[in-house]
């Protein structure tokens, strides 16, 4: 094929790059197109597999027939076979009515099977009829059913693999892979990056009305290097970013970073940093949190108990029982005892709390408790946040308290 013709697809597909990878799989496209015989493309996930089999339909004899893209990892295993070949009313629950199924209502037409390699065996058994004979029969029926569909596939794992391992029919791999057809990933397609980039970039300012960003040269060096494990999905979705959240609209070495890896080799997918937030690798992890701030919860009711202890020994020192003292170590047990330490803390807070102020001579602890509010809001200039801070409670809390003693009238 010429380089005018090829333009010409690429123009009409919103195809950007120029790479030999990707010219020789819009060729082979082209070529197999007016013919019936299967096709499966092979490449990572997000180099746009699915823009070939559409280039094969709309250039074939069956360009004004239906096509349908159907994406077999998505369809759960207990239903495929129907959402497939259909199936009879009253065949499982649920099926209130006879259905086509998409090789039924594809008829004459192109079928594009995405992610072909997660289809169950039972599955695979079916589709390999329906390749060698164009027959198949549906869920729950006894008919045999005819149809002529075009095949075309697609696949990111590796189909030899999968077959070693029992997860993919060997007979069935040959019957789609009549005409193999490689994406190469966009690491290997070199200036295609940057043309993409600018594409994504000028899309982005357009659609939102932003001034577009642009990369200096060292900026340029890093994205070429990086290695691109998510390929066209991940740099649409990176200069996406860019775009939004960059307040220089010229990308350098340093800014680009903070969107890819700083290892020109790795593989990861790059991540926006949050300002300083843990992203969790386990639930193990949570855990941990988790029990670290009850036990900081329990700390936090241990010294508010202390403070409030202290004001009543300055007040009334005569009326305070001497076997207050023991009170923390009496919260701390809690957790030897198989109780939940918050819980536990609190119920014995409380007892201690009745205790000390059963006393007829003891002050009131709504009054103490009155005071501590209005000092600390007093000392915070009103600021209830910066006052619940200062007591150890919460917001909520706080608030509750202000109204309980009437301080917000």
């Amino acid at each position: 094929m010429n380089t005018s013709e090829l333009q010409k697809v690429k123009q009409r597909y919103n195809i950007v790059g120029n790479c030999d990878g990707l010219n020789r799989a819009i060729d082979v496209a082209l070529q197999v197109a007016p013919t019936d015989l299967s096709v499966l493309i092979v490449g990572e996930s997000g180099v746009g597999k699915e823009i070939i089999p559409r280039i094969i339909h709309d250039n074939s004899p069956r360009r004004r027939e239906k096509y349908f893209a159907i994406n077999c990892g998505s369809i759960p295993e207990g239903t495929i076979d129907s959402e497939l070949f259909g199936h009879e009313k009253g065949s499982f629950t649920g099926a209130i009515g006879e259905s086509e199924g998409y090789f039924g209502v594809a008829n004459k037409g192109t079928i594009f099977l995405d992610e072909v390699g997660e289809l169950p065996l039972a599955t695979q058994a079916r589709l390999l009829r329906v390749l060698e004979t164009g027959e198949y029969i549906r869920v729950g029926g006894q008919k045999i059913m005819k149809t002529d569909v075009r095949i075309v596939a697609a696949t990111n794992v590796n189909m030899r693999k999968a077959i070693s391992e029992g997860r993919f029919r060997e007979d069935l791999y040959y019957r789609l892979n009549t005409i193999p057809i490689q994406i190469p990933p966009l690491r290997n397609r070199g200036e295609d990056i940057i043309l993409l980039f600018r594409l994504f970039a000028m899309q982005m300012a357009e659609k939102y009305h932003l001034p577009k960003i642009t990369l200096t040269d060292e900026a340029r060096a890093i994205m070429l290097k990086y290695k691109w494990p998510g390929n066209v999905r991940q740099l649409k979705n990176i200069t996406e970013q860019m775009s939004v959240l960059s307040e220089n609209r010229v990308i350098d070495g340093e800014a680009i970073h903070k969107f890819i890896p700083e290892d020109a080799e790795s593989t990861q997918l790059a991540t926006l940093s949050t300002g300083g937030s843990h992203s969790f690798e386990s639930e193990r992890e949570i855990l941990y949190k988790i029990l670290y701030e009850l036990r900081g919860n329990v700390n936090d009711l241990r010294r508010e108990m202390n403070s409030l202890r202290k004001q009543i020994d300055a007040t009334h020192s005569a009326s305070v029982p001497s076997h207050d003292a023991s009170l923390p170590s009496i919260i701390s047990s809690g957790e030897d005892a198989g109780i939940e330490p918050s819980s536990r803390a609190a119920t014995i807070v409380q007892d201690a709390v009745a205790e000390e102020i059963s006393e007829p001579e003891s002050l009131n602890l709504e009054d103490i408790g009155r005071q501590m509010v209005e000092k600390a809001l007093e000392r915070n200039g009103g600021n209830r946040k910066k006052a619940a801070k200062e007591l150890g409670i919460s917001d909520r809390t706080l608030y509750r308290r202000i109204k309980q003693y009437g301080l917000d009238k």
